[in-house]
């Protein structure tokens, strides 16, 4: 055994028998076990496709709906677009509501609720990976259709809470006022996160164990939006107009992955909560039972037929008697 393998193991037994630390290294690994960056990048690509037809989406709707309370529309809108700080103003200049004929605006409408499924069925593909769903257990195409309105659903009630916090926040001043508006911005985005998990997740998935994620995803997302807004107000004022639109889609694509990888980050704190996926090793062998226990989980996934049965074996278990 050389030095730096020695090095290598001494931290490994360091954070092994520290429970922080094991648990944090248990989510990174299981991460990575579960290819969840290449889950990510297929979230970022519908998500990029989505944006705008929800963005025309939600201008269209505000537009009948709110057509005579045009500071409450502008309201939402803003709260919308506050979710991608730097290039939101340029996105917010790029949507014209739709306008006609109500039965082709109705149809209209549809065609955009239908293009931004893809990015739901993004969302519930990683959510089945990432818990290690076998394909037989995963729910069919209508049911999968179903959930897709549901996180749409999800969506809208987010933009509604997250607009009247920003409304709230927006009649005082000073530090406490900011620091409240934070406050109610996680809260909100925890119990978003928390629906969000909900709907994507398979119903063999207790909602309880859905909890830890959603504090880490709300917490998270809070803190992005404030670094997002700090970098708005004192750093990149001024980028957009530098770089042009380039800067405005490498910025917005950017976004969305980050903003998909922090999801399921915290969906995999989810998992490792639930399954006591923890201490996990770093160099191997010996492999610790939370390593088996994982590996076995996505074996296991591999089940297509109801027919099939998936068992996994090691080398270095007893021999049965």
């Amino acid at each position: 055994m050389n030095v730096l393998e020695r090095a290598v193991r001494r931290i490994d037994a360091f954070q092994q028998a520290h429970r922080p630390l094991a648990f944090t290294f248990g989510v990174i690994k299981k991460f990575g076990d579960d290819r969840a960056g290449a889950l990510a990048a297929i979230i970022t690509y519908y998500g990029f496709l989505a944006v705008f037809p929800l963005l025309l989406l939600l201008t269209t709707v505000l537009g009948f709906v709110m057509d005579r309370n045009s500071e409450l529309r502008e309201a939402v809108i803003d709260s919308a677009l506050s979710d991608f700080p730097i290039i939101g103003p340029q996105l917010g200049e790029s949507i014209d509501p739709l306008q006609g004929s109500a039965p082709g605006v109705a149809l209209g409408l549809l065609a955009l609720m239908w293009g931004t499924l893809g990015i739901t069925q993004a969302c519930q593909l990683a959510m089945a990976e990432v818990w290690n769903v076998p394909g037989v257990d995963r729910p069919p195409f209508v049911n999968r259709l179903l959930r897709g309105f549901g996180l749409l659903g999800v969506f809208a009630l987010g933009l509604a809470a997250t607009t009247a916090v920003a409304l709230l926040a927006a009649n005082g001043s000073g530090p406490v006022v900011r620091v409240g508006g934070l406050l109610g911005s996680a809260i909100v985005n925890m119990g978003l996160f928390a629906l969000a998990f909900r709907v994507l997740t398979v119903k063999d998935i207790a909602t309880r164990m859905l909890l830890p994620g959603a504090f880490v995803g709300g917490v998270g997302w809070t803190v992005l939006q404030a670094i997002g807004s700090y970098l708005v107000e004192h750093q990149l004022r001024h980028a957009s107009q530098v770089y042009g639109y380039f800067a405005s889609v490498l910025g917005l694509v950017s976004w969305i992955f980050l903003t998909a990888q922090l999801t399921l980050y915290a969906a995999e704190a989810n998992v490792v909560w639930a399954r006591r996926l923890w201490p996990r090793s770093i160099v191997q062998p010996p492999l610790t039972e939370a390593d088996k226990r994982a590996f076995d989980d996505i074996a296991a996934q591999g089940e297509r037929r109801p027919e099939q049965s998936v068992d996994s074996t090691w080398d270095d278990d007893p021999a049965p008697t």
